[in-house]
């Protein structure tokens, strides 16, 4: 997605809109491998922006690495919760004389298991973007057994007026951290943002060839995930110049995507230059001296999953 709006000089993305196409990249996208780097990029972009950052993500980053990093950070993260996640209340105070370590998780909440809900600490009831009726149960003060000192709030959206697919749902988990609390009316509209996160990583992948590249290391991945997030940013950038370049079968709207920014890259780079040297002519190589040997590359095992084994019903006595 392009960036929603305008604001005083800053080498970081500006907050999305909602409907807009695709994301800047401020480094490395999902997986666990580069949590690092996505945390690096992530400091560097709170460093240099005084306004309010808000991260979207699936169910999948609901662990504690990932919420300790939000919670170092101060970054505000709205992310989905899988129904079967296990989180739990604080811990009650350990009884005096009783013997044995005193707890440290408080009772369990999972979504698929109505039993542990208890009561939610608050509710609204309202309307959503569509003017469909909405409703909102909060539950605060839960953790995760990976992240004990990262406190969160899960929220369950119920709407009546949704189609009930999988893609239209009418009910859905979230889980909010950050310092400041998120209103339960802006959960399901805040969400909508996540929209534009898949179409950024679609454009990475097949049109910046972010997973094309053969390398033999996670650094070196990490090198060129970062070269692709700087062409991103590019691309980002040349669209205040107004041009783009579009196919037969492409409507001219007002919004104009990076893919079709990106086709006019080559003639803007050509006249932007370089700062780098121009090559010197260097006539046929004279080859390796007489005696000389290569070092052979690393190779690494490749790492193969096994055949999952179905669970058997156990036999009951």
């Amino acid at each position: 997605m392009w960036a929603g709006s305008s604001r005083p000089s800053c080498s970081c993305p500006s907050s999305p809109a909602v409907g807009e196409p695709f994301s800047p990249s401020v480094g490395s996208p999902p997986p666990r491998q580069r949590l690092r780097l996505a945390s690096s990029s992530w400091r560097r972009c709170v460093r240099c922006c005084q306004h309010r950052h808000d991260c979207w993500r699936d169910r999948w980053y609901v662990t504690g690495p990932f919420l300790q990093v939000c919670q170092r950070l101060q970054m505000p993260a709205l992310m989905r919760l899988k129904l079967n996640r296990k989180l739990y209340r604080p811990a009650p105070p350990h009884p005096p004389g009783k013997r044995g370590a005193p707890r440290k998780d408080g009772d369990l909440f999972q979504g698929s298991r109505p039993e542990t809900w208890g009561k939610p600490d608050a509710s609204w009831n309202g309307t959503d973007w569509r003017g469909k009726p909405l409703s909102v149960q909060v539950w605060q003060h839960l953790h995760v057994q990976q992240a004990r000192q990262v406190e969160v709030t899960v929220f369950r959206v119920l709407r009546e007026g949704a189609n009930g697919t999988k893609r239209d749902p009418r009910k859905s988990w979230f889980v909010w951290v950050g310092e400041q609390e998120l209103a339960p009316g802006e959960v399901a509209s805040s969400y909508r943002y996540r929209f534009s996160h898949e179409h950024s990583y679609r454009f990475l992948k097949q049109d910046l060839l972010w997973t094309k590249v053969h390398v033999r290391t996670p650094k070196q991945f990490e090198r060129w995930s970062l070269v692709v997030a700087s062409a991103m940013n590019q691309i980002v950038l040349t669209r205040s110049l107004g041009q783009a370049s579009y196919c037969p079968w492409e409507r001219r709207r007002d919004r104009v995507t990076p893919r079709q920014v990106r086709r006019v890259m080559a003639g803007i780079l050509s006249q932007v230059g370089t700062p780098a040297r121009v090559p010197k002519p260097r006539e046929k190589s004279p080859g390796r001296p007489t005696g000389a040997t290569g070092m052979k590359a690393a190779r690494f095992d490749v790492v193969r999953k096994p055949k999952p084994v179905p669970k058997k019903p156990r036999k009951r006595a």
